[in-house]
């Protein structure tokens, strides 16, 4: 693959958002759906081979700026700027919950394996556990070892991984309760792991992507030449794990090889957005394809042609 070919075959548009999108999740499982999260203060449901619009939930006061899809499909959950955590019934398109307490934005929210339970990383610093088979409204637990703001959430089976804005990478492991602090030294965006949770990618403003061990936190590779130094910008393994993609800051879509290190022809890449990638994910069924996700109020489904789809 290169990122040529990433280039050249986008399958579809969707555009009905009035402003950036900040995230953009497939649904678990299938991957038929595509949910869409934006500063104009909505989350879009969309499906994926047409390219059209199921259903718009509105409901936010502010804008959205983060969604995690349930394992079943059925809800997801969806936070931004009003402080609180929502929960959505999505076939009725209402919220079944309302999660307060942050104090400021919401930057991220993750369902665990089972989505039994729910984290929130915020702008106060803090990471919030819900659990939401729960009646009370209250955290189980909160986390207040970051000295800045979270943007950046993974939820393992033992373990949770936040990165912050203070250049922090923290692993918390849940069964031997220890905290480990890897210190990158730029605040973080995002945080992506491998299948077999020993790797990490680490997106941090400093326009690198780390590849970190998750067990020791030592580096492991270093993915450059992209521009991303002012705004969260996400990226994500290929489907075979072998290539690390990456949208930044000039609307270009970065493919690396994860062994080397060394960027995919064309170095640099073609723009193919008009404002900044804030957001790349693989579709986890199709090894195929892949979403980016731009401040230009568009998310953009990518086919590689080489699988024959």
């Amino acid at each position: 693959m290169t990122t040529a070919a990433l280039a050249r075959d986008a399958h579809c548009t969707l555009s009905a958002h009035k402003g950036p999108v900040n995230c953009a999740r497939y649904s678990k499982g299938t991957a038929r759906y595509i949910l869409t999260a934006g500063q104009d203060k909505h989350v879009r449901l969309w499906n994926a081979a047409q390219g059209t619009q199921i259903k718009a939930f509105p409901g936010h006061g502010y804008e959205v700026l983060s969604v995690s899809v349930a394992h079943d499909n059925a809800s997801f959950a969806s936070s931004g700027g009003d402080r609180s955590v929502f929960v959505w019934d999505v076939a009725a398109g209402v919220t079944t919950r309302r999660l307060s307490g942050h104090m400021g934005k919401v930057n991220v929210v993750e369902f665990n394996e089972d989505s039994s339970v729910l984290a929130s990383g915020s702008f106060d610093s803090t990471v919030r556990l819900w659990d939401l088979r729960a009646h009370s409204r209250t955290p189980i637990q909160i986390l207040e070892e970051s000295t800045d703001a979270v943007q950046a959430l993974h939820i393992g089976p033992t373990i949770i991984v936040t990165g912050s804005v203070d250049g922090h990478v923290r692993t918390y492991d849940l069964r031997k309760g220890e905290l480990r602090s890897d210190f990158i030294g730029h605040p973080i965006g995002a945080v992506v792991p491998t299948q077999d949770l020993q790797t990490y990618l680490i997106t941090s403003l400093d326009s690198h992507i780390r590849l970190l061990d998750s067990t020791t936190g030592k580096l492991l590779n270093d993915f450059t030449g992209h521009a991303n130094s002012s705004y969260r910008c996400r990226a994500c393994f290929d489907h075979n794990e072998g290539v690390v993609l990456c949208g930044d800051e000039e609307g270009r879509v970065w493919a690396w090889d994860l062994v080397d290190a060394k960027p995919l022809k064309p170095a640099p890449p073609p723009k193919v957005h008009k404002k900044l990638i804030t957001w790349t994910e693989k579709n986890p069924v199709e090894p195929s394809e892949y979403l980016t996700a731009c401040a230009d109020g568009t998310v953009t489904i990518w086919k590689h042609p080489s699988t024959g789809q």
